[in-house]
């Protein structure tokens, strides 16, 4: 029944396919619904739970404190990359999986631990710098696990796919995890009910834990022939490089390939201009009185990740894939900044001419930031990660690493520090923030037509980036 279901969405695929893009699909299922359950909680825990008023913090001291924790969250990603970077070259690549997600489940197990105490005893039970100090730990293991463990997934498919399956089957991939983030965010918009923050956490340890299970199962159940992906880039498999040079040579491939560096443009710009809105829905979610309590605000992050997933589910299943085959690679590229460049528009001239109330302007912001998201998941994500087949496993596993992990973080890096600078303004955070985002979505378009014609004439002749 799920197979037939599947071949009736996605008709193209072969039986085979089926069942190696289904697999995959539910790894990053259990992947990305921890990711989103994760990624809710943590802004949860950083603005209402490190930093309560009654052990002596000032009122809103996490939301203060995050824009300096997107910063800080860098140089703990450049040291995660570096091990990772060197990890590529000594394990298997499904190895890789059993080595980081068992590093997270222990992380998240015991965060869960310690709010599974509070709970019990209440804040004074922990103690002001402990449970502070647990709120920085969870923003940076929640920070890096989206950065890297995502980025290890979609090396290790595209390792193992060519470009015409990626085409079919990248699709169906993207639909399972938007159901696994719509079930994290819905089950995060009734923490309340479940029994609290906790909960909800250890149900994410538990969906990291099982990423493992089923990546075992596909190395066993699979056959040698959907194992393999683009044949030149196989080449570069067995090479091994030393320990310093195994660190750097990653970065070294990026900074002097520049379809890689086009790459980098695509997968990073729009983090600039997704981390400024985000900031702004947030602060005024915050201050919102429906959603000032712990669990109010939980809420109000759930009903985002909620929608926001949901407009990419259904994109991802009846849009993503006819849209790659009938208009190619490069429109879908081009369609995310485009489409983005129009909604900073049309929000900074709602904010300047239309006179919102305090509700609307915190519910136009919202809607912009579930386009940005919805478009991102549904059709840049799946579309960047293609243009990766033709590139050496150093491309897709090193220099990939540090696109995801570090230049992400880089990115988020530059967005929280255009928050910081106008957090006391938003009348100043608007007009710079639109201006730097649209200036940053003109190059974002000029790169994306480079990288998406560049791709299309190395699948033609043959050819590698490495």
């Amino acid at each position: 029944m799920i197979t037939n279901t599947i071949r009736f969405f996605y008709p193209d695929l072969k039986k085979e396919e089926v069942k190696k893009f289904g697999l995959l699909s539910l790894a990053f299922f259990f992947l990305v619904g921890a990711y989103w359950m994760l990624r809710l909680l943590k802004d949860t825990i950083f603005f209402k739970i490190a930093f309560p008023e009654d052990l002596g913090w000032i009122a809103g001291q996490g939301g203060k404190f995050q824009p300096i924790a997107k910063t800080y969250s860098v140089f703990v990603v450049i040291l995660l990359v570096l091990i990772y970077s060197k990890l590529v070259d000594i394990f298997e690549k499904h190895v890789l999986f059993y080595i980081i997600c068992s590093f997270y489940t222990g992380i998240f197990a015991t965060i869960t631990g310690i709010l599974l105490y509070r709970d019990w005893y209440g804040d004074a039970a922990i103690g002001k710098i402990p449970l502070a100090a647990m709120g920085w730990a969870s923003y940076f293991a929640i920070e890096s696990f989206g950065s890297i463990v995502v980025a290890l997934f979609w090396s290790f498919v595209a390792s193992i796919t060519d470009t015409e399956a990626a085409k079919k089957g990248y699709p169906l991939i993207i639909a399972g995890a938007q159901i696994g983030s719509i079930g994290g965010s819905v089950l995060t918009i009734f923490a309340e009910e479940l029994g609290g923050i906790w909960r909800l956490l250890l149900l994410s340890t538990i969906f990291v834990a099982t990423i493992m299970a089923v990546i075992y199962y596909f190395m066993k159940v699979m056959p040698e022939s959907q194992l393999v992906g683009n044949k030149e880039s196989a080449k570069s498999e067995k090479h091994k490089e030393g320990f310093i040079k195994g660190f750097v040579s990653g970065i070294t491939l990026l900074l002097t390939r520049s379809y890689l560096l086009g790459i980098l443009v695509i997968s990073t710009f729009y983090e600039v201009v997704g981390t400024i809105i985000d900031y702004q829905m947030k602060r005024q979610a915050e201050i919102f009185p429906a959603f000032a309590s712990e669990t109010g605000f939980a809420k109000f992050m759930g009903i985002f990740g909620a929608a926001s997933n949901g407009l990419a589910f259904l994109m991802a299943l009846l849009g993503t894939s006819y849209l790659m085959k009938r208009y190619g690679l490069t429109f879908c590229l081009l369609l995310y900044p485009v489409c983005l460049g129009i909604a900073m528009t049309a929000l900074f001239a709602f904010y300047t001419y239309g006179s919102p109330t305090a509700a609307h302007l915190l519910w136009a912001t919202f809607g912009v930031m579930m386009l940005t998201k919805g478009l991102s998941y549904a059709v840049n994500n799946p579309s960047k990660e293609m243009m990766y087949i033709p590139t050496s496993k150093d491309a897709k596993f090193k220099s990939k690493g540090w696109i995801d992990s570090f230049g992400g973080r880089v990115a988020k890096m530059g967005g929280a520090q255009v928050s910081n600078q106008f957090k006391h303004n938003l009348a100043d955070l608007m007009l710079y923030g639109s201006a730097l985002s649209l200036g940053l979505i003109g190059i974002w378009i000029y790169v994306a037509l480079y990288v998406g014609r560049t791709n299309r004439k190395l699948i033609q002749e043959g050819k590698i980036v490495g």
